[in-house]
Order: C-alpha cells, then sequence, then structure tokens
C-alpha cells in the first residue's frame, strides 16, 4: 500500500502517543483523519482543535460513513491500531467484518520511512529524550527533519515534527518501540539502542527472548549504516559499522569532567578524533547526560557542526514527564516524571538526590501494569526505598485484566526502610496535608498525570504558604 494514495485515515486507540504522532502526520498531508479512543484527553482534545474527529464511544455508529462505502482492500482507506486493545473492541472487529485494511501502528511506520533517511533509537529507557535531543538538534541546526517521538517535546509542544522540505534532503527521526516487537517493521540507516533492561515479559516471555529481538532489530541496519550502542550491551559481535558510549567509561565515544553548576550539568563530550569542550545541558541525571553524548554521536555523524550541536543541546527544554518541573521555590521543588520500570525509577529519585542533594523527598507512585508489578515487584521495591517517604497508589491496569494475588501491597511489603502509605488516586491531595517534604516526585505512566495539576495548584495556595508561615 502507497500512503500517496490515501485518503482517509481512521486510528483505534488514536491517543496513544505513538499513534497520535501518526495522525498529525496523516493530517499534516491533508488527509481524512479521525479516530476512537477509550477516555478524552490532554492529547486527545489537542487533536480535536487541529481538526482531528475522535469518538469515545465503541459502537459501530460512530464510524464515519466514509469508512462503510469503501470496498474491500481499497487503496484510498487505511485504519491503523495500536496492539494494546482488547481484540473483542466493537469497531476493530467491524473493520475487520468490512474487509478494510487494518495495520499495526509499527507496520504503517515502517511504510512511511521505507525510502526515506531514518534514525531509530530503540531501548528500554532513554529512548524518548534521545530520539528528541536528536530531532530538536537536526531542526534547530536548520535540517530537514521529520519526527515520530515518544512524548511531548516541551520546545515544539508536540510529539510530532513535519519537517522542512525547502531545506534539503529529509532525515525521519523515529522512536524505535520493542513493544510487540515494533521496531523490526523498521531498516534504519543510523540505529541507537541506549538499553536491554527485562521489560513487557508478558510480550517476551524472558530477557533472553527479548535481547534476541533486540539483535534482531540492530541487524535490521541499512547496508553501511551505523549503530550506536551503549557500552555493555554486548553488540560487538553482529559485524556492523557500530560504535560504543558512556559516561566516564572506556567507550568509543563518552562524556567526561561532569559537573554540576546552579541546577545544569557541564561536560566535555570526547570520540577517537577530537573532543567538544563547555557543553551545558538542563536535563537532569547522568542518564541523561549518557542520552545526549549518542544524541551528540548522531548529530556529528549527520554533519552537525561543533557550534550547532552546542547551541542546540543548551536550548533543549526536554519532553514533557521526563523529570518535568512543575514547581521550584526556595522551599520545595515538585517534579512529574513517568518513570514505571524500576531501573527508571532508580535514575530519576538519583538524579533527584544528586540535583537537590540532603533534601527529604517524597514520591508518589503509580504502578503500571499487573504483569509489570507481578515481574519486576523486587526491582520496585529496591527503587522506591530511595525514597524518604512513599505513597502507593493503585495499579493501573491499561491494557491488562487483574492477576489474581497482584497489587500494590506486594510492593508495599517489601519495603521496609522508609514509610509508606496506600492511597487510592483521588485521596492524594488529603494525605498530602499531613507530609512535610523539600521535593515531591509524582512517578507513573498511567492515569497519575491527572494529578499533577491538581498537586501543584495545592503546593502553589497552600503549602508554600504555610512552610512561609511558619518560618
Amino acid at each position: 500500500m502507497k500512503t500517496e494514495k490515501l485518503t482517509h485515515i481512521y486510528f483505534i486507540g488514536i491517543g496513544g502517543i505513538g499513534m497520535s504522532a501518526l495522525a498529525r502526520y496523516f493530517k499534516s498531508l491533508g488527509k481524512d483523519v479521525s479516530g476512537y479512543d477509550k477516555t478524552p484527553t490532554a492529547l486527545t482534545d489537542e487533536l480535536e482543535k487541529e481538526g482531528i474527529s475522535i469518538s469515545f464511544n465503541d459502537a459501530t455508529e460512530s464510524i464515519p460513513e466514509e469508512f462503510n462505502t469503501y470496498t474491500t482492500n481499497s487503496e484510498s482507506v487505511l485504519v491503523v491500531y495500536t496492539p494494546a486493545i482488547p481484540k473483542d473492541l466493537k469497531i476493530f472487529n467491524h473493520f475487520k467484518t468490512l474487509g478494510i485494511s487494518l495495520k499495526k501502528r509499527s507496520e504503517v511506520l515502517g511504510m512511511i520511512t521505507s525510502d526515506a533517511y531514518t534514525i531509530a533509537v530503540a531501548g528500554t529507557h532513554g529512548k524518548t529524550t534521545t530520539s528528541s535531543i536528536i530531532a530538536h538538534l537536526l531542526t534547530h541546526a536548520g535540517y530537514n527533519c521529520t519526527a515520530f517521538m515518544g512524548g511531548i517535546s516541551k520546545n515544539y509542544n508536540t510529539n510530532y515534527l513535519p519537517g522542512k522540505p525547502s531545506a534539503g534532503k529529509n532525515m525521519v527521526v523515529v522512536e524505535a518501540d520493542e513493544y510487540d516487537r515494533s521496531f523490526l517493521t523498521l531498516n534504519p540507516d543510523v540505529s541507537v539502542i541506549t538499553s536491554m533492561d527485562a521489560d513487557h515479559l508478558d510480550i517476551y516471555g524472558d530477557k533472553n527472548y527479548m535481547e534476541q529481538s533486540y539483535r534482531m532489530f540492530a541487524a535490521k541496519l541499512k547496508s553501511g549504516g551505523r549503530l550506536f550502542f551503549r557500552l555493555g550491551l554486548g553488540l560487538e559481535d553482529l559485524g556492523l559499522n557500530c560504535s560504543t558510549y558512556s559516561v566516564n567509561e572506556k567507550s568509543d565515544i563518552r562524556a567526561e569532567n561532569v559537573r554540576i553548576k546552579n541546577h545544569q550539568y557541564h561536560f566535555e563530550w570526547s570520540d577517537q578524533d577530537g573532543k567538544i569542550n563547555d557543553l551545558t545541558s538542563d536535563l537532569p541525571g547522568r542518564h541523561n547526560v549518557e542520552n545526549s553524548v549518542v544524541s551528540i554521536a548522531v548529530a556529528r555523524h549527520l554533519g552537525l557542526s561543533d557550534g550547532q550541536i552546542k547551541a542546540g543541546l543548551k536550548s533543549y527544554a526536554g519532553v514533557k514527564r521526563r523529570f518535568d518541573i512543575q514547581l521550584r521555590s526556595s522551599n520545595l521543588v515538585f517534579i512529574d516524571d513517568y518513570a514505571h520500570h524500576p531501573e527508571e525509577l532508580r535514575a530519576c529519585i538519583s538524579s533527584a538526590r544528586e540535583l537537590y542533594p540532603g533534601k527529604r523527598i517524597l514520591g508518589i507512585f503509580q504502578p503500571h501494569l499487573y504483569s509489570r508489578t507481578r515481574d519486576f515487584v523486587d526491582g520496585f521495591a529496591e527503587s522506591l526505598s530511595l525514597l524518604d517517604e512513599l505513597i502507593l497508589l493503585d495499579i493501573y491496569p491499561a491494557r491488562e485484566l487483574p492477576i489474581p494475588g497482584v497489587d500494590s501491597s506486594i510492593i508495599m511489603e517489601r519495603i521496609s526502610n522508609i514509610p509508606v502509605t496506600l492511597c487510592h488516586k483521588s485521596g492524594v491531595l488529603k494525605l498530602l496535608e499531613s507530609k512535610k517534604f523539600d521535593v515531591i516526585l509524582s512517578l507513573g505512566a498511567g492515569d497519575i498525570d491527572q494529578l499533577v495539576a491538581p498537586i501543584r495548584n495545592y503546593l502553589q495556595s497552600s503549602y508554600i504558604q504555610t512552610l512561609e508561615n511558619e518560618k
């Protein structure tokens, strides 16, 4: 199927971060775009403002009439779905009955990028930040860059960049998703693998199969392409044109002399050919210095000058819900983060410790998926124990049905060194009234994001004023 022949595209699960980027792509091409999602969100609100029609009712009557008039295998219409949807969804099965072309999001992304110069970023953690840094460095330097990002870029307030055809050859930056082995639809010119920690074991079964899939992704590199991967991932034996990267380790590419000044990270970038001095980044944490290191390596590989790289990195504002500072005063800092895997939690909490040494840190964590909670319960307990106190919310199920014996209490039972309170999402604000902390972290990939504004408003209107009065 050629995407240029399409006139009508329908997205099942349009509110997903990857699906919405594709919807924006087709809308930018002048296509008629519509879709379905389970519930309204801030992102679906934005899509509707952009002229995309969305239904939140799983009923065949909500499908635009145009889709009922096309014949089987029409090249004019396409239905895109995410594998996370339940297979008994009425809309999904109606399209199957009609015989209209149904493709996974990853398949469509593969179609779009098949003839483009593609930079694909994969990894259990770090892929959203890394892909958005690369996209920003290219865009800031004036390159023609189309980007499909897994988060909302603060620089552009979107997860999709349309590119600038007048700027020359198009480069496409994509976040290569490991879920359901989606990244195997891509054939990149440049690949990045940031990490291969165990995750999505409901799909992969075990870590070995997941690592095998990453190796298959690496092998999808086009002839003459370049692979960058984190030192220690063990991909050197693939026989590809590759480079390793790290922070302060003996890798091909690395950051050196990392230090913090005024809540900013400063470092030098080095490879076998030279060094870039005096780099500055607002991104917190050494893991984000590492993400910056490989982004710089990709940018240099693509021809950006050292001056363009330094200016671009300094102006990079980050991604929403990635160590997203919501409030910073002399008395209190409130940070929201998407962390939903033990290693992501460890990185986030450790970054807060490094940036705010000696401060007491309260975490509010919403586990994501019953299967992930079951598979990594010990890792969650270990990482969350780095806090001074924890408010633990109910598990956000997303696509899953409950698993007997699996709830948030199994994490709490394994934490013994800090106070832990189990709390329903609706009780968080009331509970905060009895807490006194210097740094508050809201953590998780579910609907905990709906608490961010209420928590920020409470802290601004009541908490900070109370602290001032107690001085």
